[in-house]
């Protein structure tokens, strides 16, 4: 009642002010002004719609507090050193009276509350750095906090998750608060080497000192949408460099297509994000198990590589063709018939997202799994935004992450490989193209969890073997795994590329030809060529086929698992 009246009357117009609108006297506290809209908001509606603003979306900076309350299970929440001793190191005039009016305005310690807590259900250690303190800067205090929540966290074998938000380095505190910088990345890699899980969430604003030491330290990144993020604050960059910046610089979306946020995460979906994680995180290392209810491969699907003897009756022309096929089932649509809750994951960490491989954590038969493909497009606009399935140095560098998070974490690692070749653009070698690939190889060579790749349809040179060194690699009936297209082949060897077919006889590149050369260890049957009405039916063997891997590579140590890797390819 009291809203609508306020809301009616905002704009009342008084004739005693000659026509002008007058802001009527509320009650402080009432209401909200949006930053982005300049639009004011009832306070109900902001904390209803989890302080974003109703009329624009925007998001409203959150208290520490509110923030758990909102995060955490209710009632689950044990704060930790709510109570530290603050020191003024360089007797900074005024310092203490800084502090003292924020521990007064905002009933906090410090810049930081740090705790354990339940998210839907999964235990973790939680901490929420509160802007209203000093602008969350770090001092003493703040990276002390952090460290001994880091280094709780590792003696019991907890989760960390950290809403980083500030403006940076105490500059009140000099040198002392750089080296809270160095003291958090310590603590963050000794949680690292024990296996644990560290998530980051960044929130407006995440800058300086903090966002070169622990908020990018994550080994998986979230963002809240619409976050500045950096290292320098826009207003330095502009002043230093007397240029002005582009539409959106430093925000969450630049970070994902730069390649340092795994995920953009709106609030509301936030809370499940993290459950979701930190329950597959305690699904790693699971063995794969049973499931009453799952599909089944049909009676047909036969097992047809058994003996090392596989006949298609096609030529390996037509094998080319079909494996080119636009309406051929993608990385992505095997993902989704295979795998439960899936959830992609962005960038290398170094320059960019490719769209061409596609990768993430997902559940299987209630273990958890990492699984990467290259994707193409179905339509001319994904095919572009995809590179038609040619990935660049970001995008291996970007598997290359994700498996070696995986074994990190005692992850099994499936791979669906798809791709013409590694792209071979100017900026892809500029971006050191021959290094990612080779760095793939060198990595993987001995990963210390169970490696599947299977190739769905093209497997082109260096670019497919980047992401096949495997225990074992299967393929398609219809697919091809070559040293370089038949076009290619044809028109280097023979100058003439309208030979190709007669190249892709010569070249034994079908999956029959690879199975007596012991290149690959099974045929992936298509009683049809594959496609949408029969992906069900390949995707039900293909499920059975992979339970059976899992199984027999799952009883392996990591040094058997290297050593049978190994192995595998010199005895080609």
């Amino acid at each position: 009642m009291l809203k609508d009246m306020f809301k009616k009357t905002y704009t009342l117009i008084d004739t005693k002010y000659k026509g002008q609108t007058r802001e009527p006297n509320v009650p402080e506290g009432l209401w909200r002004k949006c930053r982005k809209c300049g639009q004011p908001v009832y306070r109900d509606d902001v904390m209803d719609s989890l302080y974003t603003c109703p009329k624009c979306r925007a998001y409203f900076r959150v208290h520490a507090f509110r923030r758990i309350e909102i995060t955490a299970d209710k009632g689950s929440f044990e704060e930790w050193d709510s109570s530290m001793e603050f020191g003024n190191p360089l007797d900074f005039p005024g310092y203490e009276d800084k502090v003292r009016e924020a521990r007064e305005k905002t009933r906090l310690n410090e810049a930081i509350v740090t705790g354990k807590c339940l998210i839907n259900g999964e235990k973790t250690a939680l901490g929420v750095c509160d802007s209203r303190f000093l602008m969350s800067s770090m001092g003493h205090v703040v990276g002390e906090k952090i460290t001994r929540m880091v280094e709780r966290a590792t003696k019991q074998r907890l989760p960390i998750i950290i809403f980083a938000c500030s403006g940076g380095a105490r500059m009140q505190e000099g040198c002392v608060s750089l080296m809270q910088m160095a003291k958090t990345s310590g603590a963050l890699k000794k949680h690292h080497e024990a296996g644990l899980l560290f998530i980051s969430v960044l929130t407006d604003p995440t800058t300086g000192g903090v966002t070169a030491s622990f908020a990018m330290l994550g080994d998986v990144i979230l963002a809240e949408p619409g976050a500045l993020i950096g290292f320098a604050g826009p207003r330095v960059i502009q002043q230093t460099i007397g240029q002005k910046l582009p539409e959106g610089f430093q925000r969450s979306e630049f970070l994902l297509a730069h390649g340092f946020v795994d995920k953009i995460v709106p609030r509301e979906e936030m809370k499940d994000t993290l459950g979701k994680l930190l329950h597959m995180h305690r699904a790693s290392g699971v063995k794969c198990q049973d499931e009453d209810g799952r599909n089944k491969a049909s009676t047909v699907a036969v097992d047809m590589s058994a003996g090392n003897e596989f006949v298609s009756g096609k030529t390996a022309w037509e094998h080319v063709q079909l494996s080119r096929r636009a309406d051929r089932p993608t990385a992505l649509d095997y993902i989704e018939e295979l795998f439960d809750d899936f959830m992609e994951l962005h960038g290398d960490r170094y320059f960019g997202d490719d769209g061409a491989i596609v990768g993430g954590i997902a559940m299987f038969h209630g273990q958890a799994v990492t699984v990467v493909g290259q994707q193409k497009g179905k339509t001319t606009k994904e095919n572009i935004s995809r590179n038609f399935g040619m990935p660049s140095p970001e995008g291996y560098r970007k598997a290359l992450r994700l498996m070696k998070q995986a074994e990190l974490f005692g992850r099994p690692v499936i791979c669906f490989v798809d791709t013409p070749g590694a792209f071979c653009g100017i900026e892809a070698e500029e971006r050191g193209q021959g290094e990612a690939i080779a760095r793939n190889l060198f990595e993987l060579s001995d990963l210390k969890v169970p490696v599947l790749s299977v190739v769905i349809g093209e497997g082109g040179s260096g670019g497919a073997l980047a992401m096949a060194v495997a225990n074992e690699v299967w393929m398609m009936e219809n697919a091809i795994y070559s040293v370089l297209s038949p076009e290619g082949f044809a028109s280097i060897l023979w100058k003439d590329s309208k030979r190709a077919q007669e190249a892709a006889e010569v070249m034994r590149i079908t999956a029959g030809d690879l199975l007596k050369l012991r290149i690959i260890d099974k045929v992936i049957p298509e009683r049809e060529p594959a496609c949408a009405d029969n992906l069900k039916e390949i995707a039900w063997y293909m499920e059975e086929k992979i339970c059976g891997f899992l199984e027999e590579y799952g009883k392996l140590g990591s040094e058997e698992l290297q050593k049978q890797r190994y192995e595998r390819f010199c005895g080609i």
